[in-house]
């Protein structure tokens, strides 16, 4: 077999190969003769068909089979001589029989187009700075945590006044566009809690101040970037009924609180230590993600890439399959929602680009994770749960599990590496800022 590597691009090659036809039809014959010894066809007992029959019946297949075997090997064998390192699915193509000097009497020719992996040089990260969020968590910011557990349990009871922000309400509307009715903008018995936000402005405003059998009609323009397109940058007439408020009632701090969040003898005291051990495992965690962040993009930035369009598209395709069954699981129906997978590509090119650069540290500078350090991780995982230990077994018995948490490992040996060499400061950090808790 004779091959040529062709460079196309920096990244792209191009292997042009023959097979010897006469070779092809010696090893189909070989493989036919062998698979007539068992092979089962009606009105012949084993072994005894005919070979011309056996090779009217499965010479397509054997023949595909072995040519296959054929260009897999040759391609297997040009790589590994040249040294080349294949990034994703090689593109195989068949070329025209012709007669190849070398290939016998005649020949099978196939081009196989494919992609290598970039050269990963790390550049110089010592005048990287990186900040350190310093979070000191305080009597004020359990307090804090223990208000949003109550408010997270909310219940809401009925009311004669006015509805204000805080209060549920319940109403119909119906909108037109137009003088004319349209998708979704109609509803009865309708719910949602005003100043949350999750409805237009101009709608919470129509609802805002009305009481229990009070109507209003008032004008609502959807944004130009509406989720539903039909809609968007339209102006809409609505109609609104209140039908019912609910004001909302906080838990009271007493044993019963405490026992639903798991303290069985409703010990206050004792609830409050919990929460706090709870917030300053939560305050490390987002420590170490935003310096996990930082130091990652100092990677990214430091190490400019080209990379393989066939690991890209592999990995937004990963992301896309993740997002629909996500949106699925939450009961979204993908097809009717207006998607872009182009919108990953930015994370898809960013994971690719991490990837390859974490893999070529873990080579260079030996920052393989260790199974001491995978056993950590786990166990500081497994103490989110009410029985630690189970959790653990459960990772081990679990091999996909087990992966994940052998690469976070690594990405967390990856980050201590460039923490060593970046220029890293201390920054006394907000409670509320580290948390997103929007106080």
């Amino acid at each position: 077999m004779a091959v040529n590597v062709e460079t196309i691009s920096a990244l792209e090659r191009r292997l042009s190969m023959s097979v010897s036809a006469d070779e092809v039809e010696r090893q189909v014959d070989a493989r036919l003769k062998k698979l007539a010894r068992d092979v089962k066809m009606p009105g012949f007992r084993p072994g005894k068909v005919p070979l011309k029959l056996v090779a009217q019946q499965y010479g397509p297949q054997v023949r595909n089979e072995v040519i296959g075997d054929a260009v897999q090997k040759a391609f297997s064998d040009a790589v590994k001589e040249a040294k080349l390192r294949v990034a994703g699915y090689p593109r195989i193509e068949p070329k025209k029989e012709t007669a190849a000097e070398g290939a016998g009497a005649g020949a099978l020719e196939f081009s196989v187009t494919f992609e290598i992996y970039p050269e990963v040089k790390v550049g110089d990260i010592a005048a990287a700075a990186i900040e350190r969020p310093q979070v000191t968590v305080d009597d004020a910011a359990v307090e804090k945590t223990i208000q949003i557990l109550r408010k997270q349990r909310t219940s809401f009871s009925p009311v004669a006044r006015a509805a204000q922000d805080g209060d549920r309400v319940t109403v119909d509307f119906e909108g037109r566009i137009g003088g004319e009715p349209f998708a979704g903008g109609k509803a009865g018995g309708f719910s949602f809690v005003i100043g949350e936000q999750r409805m237009l402005p101009e709608f919470e405003a129509a609802a805002r101040g009305k009481s229990a059998g009070d109507s209003t009609s008032f004008e609502l323009r959807f944004p130009d970037d509406y989720r539903a397109k039909e809609v968007a940058a339209k102006t809409a007439t609505f109609t609104l009924d209140m039908k019912q408020v609910d004001e909302p009632l906080l838990p009271a701090l007493d044993a019963e609180f405490a026992n639903k969040l798991g303290v069985a003898d409703g010990d206050l005291a004792k609830m409050r230590g919990e929460i706090r051990a709870n917030v300053e495992r939560e305050v490390k965690k987002r420590v170490e993600a935003r310096l996990k962040q930082q130091a990652l993009q100092v990677l990214l930035d430091s190490t400019p890439l080209e990379l393989p369009r066939s690991l890209v598209q592999m990995e937004l395709q990963r992301l896309v399959e993740t997002a629909a069954a996500d949106l699925k699981a939450r009961g979204v129906a993908i097809e009717k929602l207006p998607f872009d997978p182009a919108a990953l590509e930015v994370s898809a090119r960013r994971r690719v680009a991490l990837a390859l650069i974490i893999s070529e540290l873990a080579r260079a500078e030996k920052l393989q994770a260790k199974p001491a350090e995978v056993r950590a991780l786990i166990e500081a995982e497994s103490h989110s749960y009410e029985n630690p230990a189970e959790v653990v077994k459960w990772f081990y018995m679990q091999p996909q599990r087990l992966s994940e948490m052998e690469s976070l490992a690594l990405e967390g040996n990856v980050v201590n590496w460039v923490l060593a060499k970046a220029k890293v400061s201390d920054k006394a950090t907000p409670f509320d800022d580290l948390m997103d808790t929007g106080a």
